[in-house]
């Protein structure tokens, strides 16, 4: 059974998210302060965490940066914090998604099974170990990536984003086609969330001119990964 942390210092939110989420077959975890938030973290097993982010102690913008860089793991911010300047924020650190509350809990539901399933998918969808572009090269089992034979890290959607283009070179794919493949649905679609998420990748793999040819923006059209 996959299971869920939610950090949420508002029970009532975190009992219903709960509520749900184990009617949809999932086992949960509530913390409802920071710390206790990232004390599961460190010493437990989740495959993906709800993240609030005005909370208690440590609020959710301390625990992206401490969870973002060393764990591969789905974390979906959920927050009454509506600007764009929040949102952005919060997936510069590394999260996968950003929910505004309210939300319906069918969208939150729908929203944690894409993001589980598309993370289970990406680990397990290969056969091939290892993909070689150049400096660049992507261990896909142990979901690993070196530049020079140096590891960078990135986190998990940003992994699953790379891992995509490089494995459908020089074909240009929309803000939509991507968040559709990527997060794995097109309803709830977000062209910031691909921009924000390709700019992370090219700072960690784009050291020189040579490299930053890697992914070329098609103005008015998308992505392509060139080789």
């Amino acid at each position: 059974m996959k299971r869920i942390l939610i950090i949420e210092d508002d029970k009532s939110i975190s009992e219903l998210q709960k509520d749900y989420l184990e009617m949809s077959g999932y086992e949960v975890v509530c913390a409802f302060d920071g710390d206790k938030g990232l004390e599961y973290i460190k010493n437990d097993i989740f495959d993906l965490i709800i993240l609030d982010l005005m909370l208690p102690q440590k609020d959710g913008f301390d625990i992206l940066r401490e969870v973002s860089e060393s764990k591969q793991i789905p974390i979906l911010i959920v927050s009454a914090k509506t600007d764009e300047t929040y949102k952005i924020k919060g997936l510069n650190l590394g999260a996968n998604d950003y929910i505004t509350k309210p939300f319906g809990m069918g969208e939150l539901v729908a929203r944690v099974n894409s993001h589980i399933k598309t993370y289970e998918k990406f680990k397990h969808s290969s056969k091939k170990k290892l993909v070689i572009v150049g400096a660049l090269s992507i261990d896909k089992q142990d979901r690993r990536v070196f530049i020079d034979n140096q590891e960078i890290c990135l986190t998990q959607k940003e992994f699953d984003l790379l891992l995509f283009l490089v494995e459908n070179p020089n074909r240009v794919f929309s803000k939509e086609e991507l968040y559709e493949r990527v997060w794995g649905y097109d309803s709830l679609s977000d062209a910031t969330t691909i921009t924000v998420h390709i700019a992370r990748i090219r700072e960690k793999i784009d050291t020189n001119s040579e490299r930053r040819a890697f992914i070329e923006t098609v103005w008015g059209a998308g992505y392509r990964f060139k080789i």
